[in-house]
C-alpha cells in the first residue's frame, strides 16, 4: 500500500485476519502504519524506484491517498505490476475538473462548474451562475484544502488569483442551495463483483468530517438507493478496483448531486470497522485481491462515527490517562487511535457508538460526539448530562502513571 497514514494502519489491521501481509510505502518510521507494519518501505510516492521497492514481488499494489503520478503507475504496469486501482480510474480522484467533465459525459447529476484558466474567466462563470459559487485547486486539495468558498465574482476572482499564481488548474462551480452533505460508499472487484454499503450523513466543519451517521436520517428508500446504484455505476464505469467513495450534496428540493470521489478507504467509512458485517478496510483487500466481496449488513440500528480532532492546546493528561476515563464512562464506546502526534484540527482517531433503536439518534450522537472531544480536550463538554460526569462505578484514576 502507497502511503502509511491511518487508512493503511487499519488495512494492515484487516489484512492480518485474511492471512496477509502488507507492505506499506511511508515517508517515515513513525507514521501511523509504519509504527505497526513489520514491512516498511521509506521513501516517497513520487520517485518510481522507491514505488519500485515497495511493489517488488506484491500481490497487488494499491493506495492509502490518490497523490501516485499516473505516468509513474503506468511504468509499472508496463512493468507488470498489478495496480488496484488502476492509474485511468484513479485519475478521475486525483483531478477534479477530470473527474466532472468525465461525470457529466455519463449523466451523473453534478453541480453546474467551468475550467478557469484566467481571471476573466469567473465574471463569465459568475454571469451563467448568478450566485455564489466554489473555486477549487483541481488537483491536490483535501480536508477543505484547496476550496474556497465565495459570495461573488469579487471574491472569486482573488482566489482565481492565488490558485493559478501557484500554477494550480482550477475549476469553479455553483454553490448549491445544500441540505446536508451524503456519502455513498461502495466496492468493486476485477471480476466486476460490486458491493454497497447503507448511505450514511457526513457532517463537516471548516471542511473537515467531524461525525458521520450510518445510515443517513431521513433518508428515502428511493433516494438511499438511488445514491448506492449510482455510486455502484461509476465504480463500474471508471473501472474502479477496490473500495470507491462517492460524497454526495443533498439540495434543499431533494436533489443528489456529485461531490468529490475518492478511490480507497474513506473517514466516511469507519463506522464499518464496527457497524458492519464487513468493514471498508476488509473489503478493499477484498476486493483488489480479487475475493468475494463481504456482506455490508448493518450490525446495529444506528452507527455514529465521531473523529478525534487535535485540539489547540494539547492536554496535559496523557491519551492513556484519558482512555482511562472515556472507558469507565463509556464503557461500549469503540476506539481506534492512528499512533499520530496531537495538532491542532489534526485526525488522531475516531470512536464508534452502536444504537439498537434509530430513534435514539440525538442521545447516541451525544455520547459519541462527547467522547471524541474528551479524548482530544482530556475535558468534558459544557452540558454532557450528569450520568457521564458521575464516573458511578469507574476504577480508580491512573494517577498519572503509563500503562503498557
Amino acid at each position: 500500500m502507497v502511503g502509511g497514514g491511518q487508512l493503511a494502519r487499519m488495512t494492515h489491521q484487516a489484512a492480518i485476519a485474511l492471512g496477509q501481509s502488507l507492505r506499506v510505502l511511508a515517508t517515515a518510521a513513525d507514521e501511523p502504519a509504519a509504527q505497526v507494519s513489520p514491512d516498511v518501505v521509506i521513501g516517497s510516492h513520487t520517485d518510481l524506484d522507491d514505488l519500485r521497492r515497495v511493489a517488488a514481488g506484491a500481490t497487488v499494489l494499491t493506495f492509502d491517498h490518490e497523490h501516485v503520478p499516473g505516468e509513474l503507475l503506468d511504468k509499472l504496469i508496463a512493468e507488470g505490476v498489478n495496480v488496484a486501482p488502476p492509474p485511468a480510474a484513479l485519475l478521475h480522484a486525483q483531478d477534479k475538473l477530470v473527474m466532472r467533465r468525465r461525470l457529466a459525459e455519463l449523466g451523473a447529476p453534478v453541480p453546474r462548474f467551468a475550467a478557469i484558466e484566467t481571471v476573466e474567466d469567473v465574471d463569465d462563470f459568475a454571469a451563467l451562475t448568478g450566485g455564489p459559487m466554489v473555486v477549487k485547486a483541481a488537483r491536490g486539495g483535501y480536508d477543505g484544502r484547496g476550496v474556497s468558498i465565495v459570495d461573488d465574482a469579487s471574491g472569486a476572482r482573488a482566489a482565481v488569483a492565488d490558485y493559478l499564481a501557484s500554477g494550480v488548474p482550477v475549476l469553479a462551480e455553483e454553490r448549491v442551495a445544500m441540505r446536508r452533505e451524503l456519502a455513498a460508499l461502495v466496492a468493486r472487484s476485477p471480476f466486476g463483483q460490486g458491493a454497497a454499503w447503507p448511505v450514511v450523513e457526513t457532517v463537516q466543519e471548516d471542511g473537515i468530517c467531524v461525525t458521520v451517521i450510518a445510515p443517513a436520517p431521513d433518508l428515502s428508500d428511493e433516494s438511499g438507493s438511488a445514491a448506492q446504484q449510482l455510486a455502484l455505476r461509476l465504480a463500474e464505469e471508471l473501472g474502479v478496483v477496490g473500495v470507491l467513495a462517492v460524497e454526495l450534496f443533498e439540495t434543499t428540493d431533494g436533489r443528489l448531486l456529485v461531490n468529490e470521489l475518492a478511490m480507497r478507504p474513506h473517514n466516511s467509512g469507519h463506522w464499518t470497522m464496527d457497524g458492519a458485517a464487513t468493514s471498508q478496510f476488509e473489503q478493499h483487500l477484498r476486493a483488489v485481491l480479487d475475493y468475494p466481496l463481504g456482506a455490508t449488513t448493518p450490525v446495529a440500528a444506528l452507527t455514529v462515527m465521531a473523529n478525534v480532532l487535535g485540539a489547540p492546546e494539547p492536554p496535559a493528561m496523557t491519551m492513556d490517562e484519558r482512555l482511562h476515563h472515556l472507558f469507565a464512562r463509556y464503557p461500549d464506546a469503540r476506539v481506534h487511535l492512528y499512533g499520530k502526534d496531537e495538532r491542532p484540527g489534526r485526525k488522531i482517531g475516531h470512536v464508534n457508538l452502536l444504537g439498537a433503536d434509530a430513534a435514539d439518534l440525538a442521545k447516541l450522537r451525544e455520547r459519541a460526539e462527547s467522547a471524541a472531544h474528551w479524548l482530544s480536550h482530556g475535558e468534558w463538554r459544557a452540558g454532557d448530562d450528569a450520568e457521564q460526569k458521575s464516573d458511578v462505578g469507574a476504577p480508580p484514576a491512573c494517577g498519572g502513571e503509563e500503562r503498557h
